[in-house]
């Protein structure tokens, strides 16, 4: 059982993995649009499946002894999270609403299908998607939706961070960007974001200073400030890149 993977100060980070795991599937759908209310209940039926599944694990005879033993053998981190039992005080959620603008990033973006003319940075994270839900197909139950696929590093536009223009001209949108499902899962990494909000940032100081909506900003200039700012936006030919290592090397092989 590969249940933990090892952190400093003798932590771990248990993560989803395997059929039946840490992922409560499919019971998150109303998050988006749900009121707080019913937010709580999603966060509190998530505490008790995580809850429950570890306690299953340490202490149900049904179980090998040397998991329970593994189990059994970890708790919560006393020195994190005091205010609320030690269990983190809300859900991760990676991906809620995201905006439809004049370009919208997908797979074919990741897996260097299709090319854009007004890049802003890179991604490089693999398409990364978990579980969405359980079904029953032909009497067999069936896990629905996770994607592990390595990518090479891919360009980002700059329209894929502002609205379309007869939406809103002021608003730029370095997190829930104009993106699929599956592009998401790759573009969603904090170090992604860093470089989403350094464009953000950028285009929204060429906006004020022009005097003009965050559509109208000159891509060149934009793309001038970046690289002067040391953001890498293009993916050269003379680079070079594993994508296949790279997952192995952060998931092991």
């Amino acid at each position: 059982m590969n249940l933990h993977t090892m952190l400093p100060n003798g932590k771990s980070d248990l993560n989803n993995f395997g059929a039946i795991s840490t992922d409560n599937l499919g019971m998150n759908y109303d998050w988006p649009e749900g009121s707080y209310q019913r937010r709580e209940e999603i966060f509190q039926d998530h505490l008790n499946y995580d809850q429950g599944m570890l306690y299953y694990l340490a202490n149900d005879l049904r179980v090998p002894v040397a998991i329970r033993e593994e189990v059994a053998a970890w708790g919560l981190p006393k020195d994190e999270f005091e205010q609320t039992g030690n269990w983190p005080h809300q859900l991760y959620i990676r991906e809620g609403r995201r905006m439809i603008s004049d370009y919208v990033m997908t797979d074919h973006n990741c897996l260097k299908q299709r090319f854009v003319d007004d890049p802003i940075g890179l991604a490089s994270f693999h398409m990364d998607s978990h579980n969405c839900r359980r079904v029953v197909i032909d009497g067999r139950c069936v896990n629905e939706g996770d994607v592990q696929v390595p990518i090479a590093p891919y360009e980002i536009s700059y329209r894929s961070i502002r609205p379309k223009s007869e939406e809103c001209t002021n608003l730029l949108v370095p997190v829930c960007l104009s993106s699929s499902h599956i592009a998401y899962g790759s573009i969603r990494m904090e170090p992604i974001f860093m470089i989403l909000g350094q464009t953000a940032g950028t285009a929204a100081a060429l906006a004020f200073k022009h005097e003009i909506a965050v559509q109208d900003v000159d891509y060149k200039e934009l793309k001038q400030e970046l690289l002067k700012a040391g953001q890498v936006v293009e993916w050269g030919d003379d680079m070079v890149d594993d994508p296949i290592k790279r997952m192995e090397e952060t998931f092991g092989k």
